[in-house]
C-alpha cells in the first residue's frame, strides 16, 4: 500500500508542469493536528518529557517549539514574498494535566500566540460537552470551522462554528471546507443538541457554495482520519487539498515509521489527483506543505515534508516561561513517584488498537484486581483510551495521567455471555481503521479472524473460572468492569448501556486505580500473553 501510494505521489509530481505559467499561484500550508494538550515537550513515548531528558536533547515538540518553528517559517516565507496559512486539523483538547486543569483555556492562549489562521473541530473538543467548546471559542482569535454539524438545537454553539471560510492571500481567495467524524457521538460527548450530517454530502454542498462565490482554490480541513479522507478525495469534486487529522497518521518521505508518502495522492471523479497530508500527533511535527495552482484553479504541483520538532528546535522563551507558570500547580501531583517499571510499558496507538498490548494488560489487570472481591470476572478497556507509553525507571503519577487522561471512572455491571461476545465483536469491527473501540481485556481470552466480516470475527471466547479458562456460556451472567465512558455506550459499546444490569458507574478514577496497582507491585515488568489471538 505504502509503495503504491508513494509511486502515485511521485508520478503526480513528476508529471507536473516543469515551468510555471504567469498566473500560477503557490501557497504554503503550515499545519498541526491532534496536539492533545501536549503543551509541554514530549518524550519518545509521547508522554511529558522531564527536565533531565530536555537537557540531554531527548525531547520533542511542545507548543513552545511549534511557536519557534512557525515563527521561523513565517519570517522566511514573508521575506521571500510567499503566501502561507497556519492551520490545525482538530483535537487540541484532552491528553495531559494541562487539559484536566485548564480545559481549553491554555490551548486557546498558546494557539493565539502561535497565530493560527483557522482550526477544524475535532471529536475531543466535545469531551466536556458543548460548554467547554463554547468557552474555547470565547477565547480564540481565529475561526473554528466544521461543516457537517447541525447546531440549531445547541444554544451554546449555534451560529458560532461556520462550515466554510475564505481567506485572502496574495490577492487570491483561498476557500476552506471542513467535516468532523460522524461517530463523534460514540467517541466523545457532543450532547443531544449536536447533530451530525453525512460528511461527503455536506462537503459537496460546502464546495458548491464556495465555487458559486467564485472561489477556485479549496482546501478541506478535516478531522476524519486518513482512510475517510481518501474517500472524501475520491467522492467530492472541487476539493484541491485535504489537510487532515484524527488517525494520528505520520505521512513522510523521510521518516522510517511513516504510514505513507507526504502527500498521499487520490484521484477524484474528474481524474484529478488530490493531495492529502497529515502530520502525526502530540506536537511532534509541523506539517510544511506547498501547493501550486494554475490560473484555472487546477493543482499542478504538491510537495513538502513535515518538520520534526526535535531538540534542534529551540523552544520559544516567552512560551516556556508561561508554561512553567501554568505547570507549577500541577507539579506536586505529577511528580509523585508511584512505582518503578523494569522496562518500558508499551502503549503505542497502532498496537493497542489492533492486538494485545502491554499497556492494555496493565490497565485491565489493574481494573480487575480492584473489583475482584465484588464478583467481577472480566475487564474490558477500549484501546483508544490508552494514550501513551511509559518509559523504564520511576513511574510518576504524571505519566499515568498521560496514559489515562480522560478522568474515566470504573464502571461495574453484569452482562450475559452472549452480550460479552457482542461487545467483543464491536471491539473488532473497525480494526482496519485503527478505531479506539478495540477491546483490551483481562480475565478473558478470545480470537479475532480479521478475514471475516465485522460482526462475525470473534471465536473461542474463554473466561477465567477458578484459575482455569472455560468457554463462555451465552446464557450465564458475568460480572464486568469497564469505564464509565464505555458503559454509557461510548466507542460503539451500546450493549453495555442497553443490556448492562446492576450498573454502578461512579467508581474510582481509572488513573488512580492503575497508580495504586503499580504501587502495590512496587516494581512492574510489562508483558503480553495469549489473551487475544489474531487470525
Amino acid at each position: 500500500m505504502k509503495n503504491q501510494l508513494l509511486s502515485a505521489a511521485v508520478l503526480s509530481l513528476t508529471t507536473a508542469l516543469s515551468t510555471a505559467a504567469f498566473a500560477d499561484y503557490s501557497l504554503t500550508i503550515l499545519h498541526t493536528n491532534d496536539v492533545h494538550s501536549r503543551i509541554e515537550s514530549i518524550n519518545k513515548y509521547d508522554s511529558t518529557c522531564d527536565a533531565e531528558s530536555e537537557s540531554e536533547g531527548k525531547c520533542f515538540g511542545g507548543v513552545a517549539r511549534i511557536k519557534s518553528m512557525v515563527d521561523e517559517r513565517r519570517d522566511a516565507l514573508s521575506d521571500e514574498g510567499k503566501n502561507f496559512v497556519v492551520v490545525d486539523a482538530g483535537d487540541q483538547f484532552q491528553g495531559s494535566l494541562f487539559y484536566t486543569t485548564y480545559k481549553g483555556a491554555a490551548a486557546a492562549d498558546f494557539m493565539n500566540g502561535i497565530g493560527y489562521d483557522v482550526m477544524a473541530v475535532g471529536n475531543h473538543e466535545f469531551d466536556d460537552g458543548p460548554s467547554a467548546l463554547a468557552a474555547f471559542l470565547d477565547k480564540v482569535e481565529f475561526p473554528v470551522i466544521s461543516g457537517n454539524l447541525d447546531l440549531e438545537n445547541e444554544p451554546l454553539l449555534k451560529d458560532r462554528i461556520p462550515g466554510t471560510l475564505v481567506l485572502e492571500r496574495g490577492g487570491e481567495k483561498i476557500g476552506f471546507v471542513s467535516s468532523l467524524a460522524e461517530d463523534t457521538v460514540e467517541t466523545s460527548s457532543p450532547g443531544a443538541g449536536v447533530k451530525f450530517q453525512n460528511s461527503i454530502e455536506s462537503l459537496k454542498a460546502q464546495v458548491a457554495e464556495l465555487e458559486a462565490a467564485g472561489v477556485n482554490k479549496i482546501i478541506a480541513l478535516t478531522h476524519e482520519g486518513l482512510s475517510m479522507d481518501a474517500k472524501i478525495a475520491a467522492a467530492v469534486p472541487g476539493i484541491d487539498v485535504i489537510v487532515g487529522g484524527h488517525s494520528h497518521t505520520l505521512l513522510s518521505n523521510t521518516q522510517d515509521r511513516a504510514s505513507g508518502p507526504y502527500p498521499v495522492m487520490v484521484k477524484n471523479q474528474d481524474g484529478q489527483d488530490v493531495p492529502i497530508v497529515q502530520a502525526y500527533a502530540y506536537s511532534k511535527f509541523l506539517g510544511d506543505f506547498v501547493v501550486t495552482w494554475d490560473d484555472e484553479g487546477n493543482v499542478i504541483k504538491a510537495e513538502g515534508e513535515p518538520i520534526l520538532l526535535d531538540a534542534s528546535v529551540e523552544p520559544d522563551a516567552e512560551f516556556i516561561a508561561r508554561i512553567e507558570e501554568l505547570a507549577q500547580p500541577l507539579d506536586e501531583i505529577r511528580n509523585e513517584v508511584v512505582a518503578e517499571a523494569t522496562a518500558a510499558i508499551g502503549g503505542e496507538r497502532s498496537v493497542c488498537r489492533a492486538e494485545v498490548c502491554e499497556m492494555g494488560v496493565l490497565v485491565t489487570e489493574a481494573m480487575l484486581d480492584r473489583v475482584k472481591d465484588q464478583g467481577v470476572q472480566i475487564a474490558i478497556q477500549n484501546g483508544g483510551g490508552l494514550r501513551a507509553s511509559i518509559d523504564a525507571g520511576e513511574v510518576t503519577m504524571g505519566e499515568v495521567l498521560t496514559v489515562l487522561p480522560f478522568q474515566n471512572t470504573l464502571a461495574t455491571f453484569q452482562l450475559k455471555g452472549a452480550d460479552v461476545v457482542s461487545a467483543l465483536e464491536n471491539g473488532s469491527s473497525q480494526i482496519e481503521e485503527g478505531a479506539g473501540r478495540f477491546a483490551q481485556v483481562a480475565g478473558l481470552k478470545y480470537t479475532i479472524d480479521k478475514s471475516q466480516p465485522a460482526g462475525q470475527r470473534i471465536s473461542d471466547v474463554m473466561v477465567l473460572e477458578n484459575d482455569a479458562f472455560a468457554p463462555i456460556d451465552p446464557e450465564k451472567v458475568y460480572g464486568i468492569v469497564s469505564n464509565n465512558y464505555m458503559r454509557g455506550g461510548g466507542d460503539g459499546y451500546a450493549i453495555f448501556e442497553s443490556n448492562g444490569m446492576n450498573a454502578y458507574d461512579f467508581g474510582p478514577d481509572l488513573a488512580d486505580v492503575v497508580a495504586a496497582y503499580l504501587g502495590e507491585k512496587k516494581s512492574y515488568k510489562a508483558y503480553t500473553d495469549d489473551r487475544i489471538t489474531l487470525k
